[in-house]
């Protein structure tokens, strides 16, 4: 089965996307070393740490985060970063784990899956996510 097979029949809910600039992200983390452990789990920061400049894997994720609490209609006051997860399957794809406040946002609009779509330059990341629903 591909992943396409999996959607035949199911409703797009929402659908959020955002723009991070990637020297501003490698600033934040700079100037707040904390913003690392109060937006990113512990699996990220090990995947973007693995680099020597891990900017651009960090604004990728953050921009992957604010397109979901967009999606959900909350903006970045609507649930904990941490409770939103990037995740990296061995081959690339990405995938999105949700706990806590963000699944519960989720739980009541309808979401049962997640797609997502990541991509960044030295300069600019960005994420594009859509909740999909039950069948219709």
């Amino acid at each position: 089965m591909t992943w396409t097979e999996g959607l035949v029949g199911r409703r797009v809910l929402c659908v959020g996307t955002d723009l991070a600039d990637v020297a501003e992200i490698r600033g934040v983390l700079t100037r707040q070393p904390a913003f690392r452990t109060r937006a990113f789990t512990e699996a990220e920061r090990a995947y973007c740490d693995i680099p020597r400049d891990p900017a651009e894997r960090y604004a990728v994720r953050f921009a992957a985060k604010e397109a979901v609490l967009k999606a959900l209609g909350t903006g970045l006051a609507g649930a904990p970063l941490t409770d939103i997860e990037v995740r990296r399957a061995p081959g690339g794809k990405p995938s999105l784990h949700l706990a806590g406040r963000a699944a519960a946002l989720a739980e009541a609009a309808g979401v049962r899956t997640w797609l997502i779509s990541l991509t960044h330059t030295a300069a600019q990341a960005h994420a594009m996510v859509a909740g999909i629903g039950d069948e219709t």
